[in-house]
């Protein structure tokens, strides 16, 4: 008997002190194209990670013209929307991963980028080639919940 009721406590306070798993909810915002594999962001708990996000126009799979420093803004304008569509804002940005077709083009990209970012988030780059649509730069970012 007093061996059950050990077992019983002991099957209680594991039950009491297991979380429940995180909620992934998958996000969607205004302006994503249609028909796309992926979501735009994913919000896990109080963290939004967003998809890499290029210079493309809003709902549609066209990049805007104007090289780099256009493909930048656009790209950023973009996180921007999709943070804001979901509750969360860029000065709420903590992590960002930026991929460049050319890292040449570094200074250009960083230029803009800093005007968007006076907080600085933590930050990776790389080169990459093939980016979608043949653009120049993609970013990704992850954020928390709130303005």
């Amino acid at each position: 008997m007093r061996f059950s009721i050990v077992l019983w406590a002991l099957a209680l306070i594991g039950c009491a002190a297991s979380p429940p798993p995180p909620v992934i909810e998958h996000l969607t915002a205004p302006g994503t194209p249609p028909g796309l594999p992926f979501s735009p962001a994913v919000r896990v708990g109080d963290l939004i990670f967003l998809s890499g996000q290029i210079g493309n126009l809003p709902g549609q799979t066209t990049l805007v013209s104007g090289g780099i420093e256009a493909e930048t803004r656009q790209a950023l304008e973009n996180i921007k929307s999709v943070l804001e569509a979901n509750g969360s804002a860029m000065n709420r940005v903590f992590k960002c991963t930026v991929m460049m077709a050319d890292m040449k083009e570094w200074p250009a990209m960083n230029a803009v980028y800093a005007t968007y970012f006076p907080e600085k988030p933590a930050r990776s780059a790389f080169g990459a080639t093939g980016l979608a649509l043949g653009a120049r730069v993609e970013i990704e970012c992850a954020a928390l919940q709130g303005r």
